[in-house]
């Protein structure tokens, strides 16, 4: 276990890096948003806001971060020097907080806020031009946030609102109109608090399911709830599935600091390829199994000590 003791006041957001193995990004209300180097158990990087921050995501590849903060603008930072590269300023009109999304590796970058009516919106920009968004669409006039989770694999978009029951699903496309509605996606009289997406390899590819959200309510816990592509076929159906984010990092966490810039390991889903060109997973040893190791080990250093000295060889 690492302490990690750096900020000076409450830890409000942790984002681990897609890529690089032990690298985390954090934000405080000292207005400070930091990277570390957990297996260092130590901040590589300090940036400071002039106010809280309410969202921070990393890019496709991790070179670089994007922060939302009351202030109202978006700022895009080069994680490596934590400075500013790109503004938005501001992103959204209105006071509600803002949450951000990367949309995998396009150069289009998604936002969500309110107008100055405080009509909830998103935003869609182009992040070659940042003076104006490519597409605005009006959601509703509720008071909670909306948080964006984008699915890269399949190009969707579960836009669920904090405090409401509703999430609902649009279509990500890189070109003109940007954003396709599917449908009325899913309705609920639980509030949600917060949700996530589990990761690909976690769902039944058999079964058709390309999504499950985990949605966290005040008074019942966490719900999975399931999105199902409607397939009559019992095959593995590869153009819903492509290959998908592995569990294993593409380089370690002083590669990348240094300027390493790689695309995340990916694995496939059908069944019946894996353990063929899917990602190797580490494989642990249990404390038995190292004990004897280390036993043999030792037999195998007093045996060859023993000869050393046989042959009168001098060895420290």
């Amino acid at each position: 276990m690492t302490d990690l003791v750096g900020h000076k006041k409450k830890v409000t957001l942790l984002r681990y890096h897609p890529t690089a193995s032990n690298i985390l990004l954090s934000t405080s209300a000292d207005s400070t948003v930091k990277t570390w180097d957990v297996e260092k158990g130590e901040a590589i990087t300090s940036m400071d806001v002039p106010d809280l921050t309410q969202d921070i995501v990393w890019d496709y590849k991790g070179d670089s971060y994007a922060t939302s903060c009351k202030d109202k603008n978006v700022r895009i930072c080069d994680a490596r020097s934590a400075s500013v590269s790109l503004t938005i300023e501001p992103a959204h009109e209105g006071r509600k907080s803002k949450k951000l999304a990367f949309l995998g590796d396009s150069t289009k970058f998604l936002t969500t806020g309110a107008s100055k009516t405080s009509s909830r919106e998103i935003k869609i920009w182009d992040l070659k031009n940042l003076s104006k968004p490519l597409c605005t669409e009006t959601i509703d006039t509720a008071s909670g946030a909306l948080i964006p989770l984008y699915d890269q694999d399949t190009n969707v978009i579960y836009l669920c609102g904090k405090g409401d029951g509703q999430i609902r699903i649009f279509e990500f496309e890189d070109k003109a109109p940007y954003l396709h509605k599917l449908n009325d996606g899913y309705r609920s009289t639980q509030p949600t608090k917060g949700v996530c997406l589990v990761p690909k390899r976690g769902l039944d590819v058999m079964k058709h399911e390309t999504a499950r959200l985990l949605k966290l309510t005040n008074s019942s816990g966490v719900h999975p709830l399931s999105f199902y592509v409607p397939r009559k076929s019992d095959a593995f159906q590869d153009d819903i599935f492509p290959d998908c984010v592995a569990p294993s990092h593409a380089h370690s966490g002083e590669q990348w600091f240094s300027g390493s810039s790689k695309e995340p390991v990916t694995m496939p889903l059908n069944p019946a390829l894996s353990g063929g060109k899917a990602a190797k997973k580490k494989s642990f040893k249990t404390v038995s199994t190292l004990s004897k190791e280390l036993d043999e080990a030792n037999k195998r250093i007093g045996y060859l000590e023993k000869k050393l000295k046989e042959n009168r060889i001098a060895f420290d």
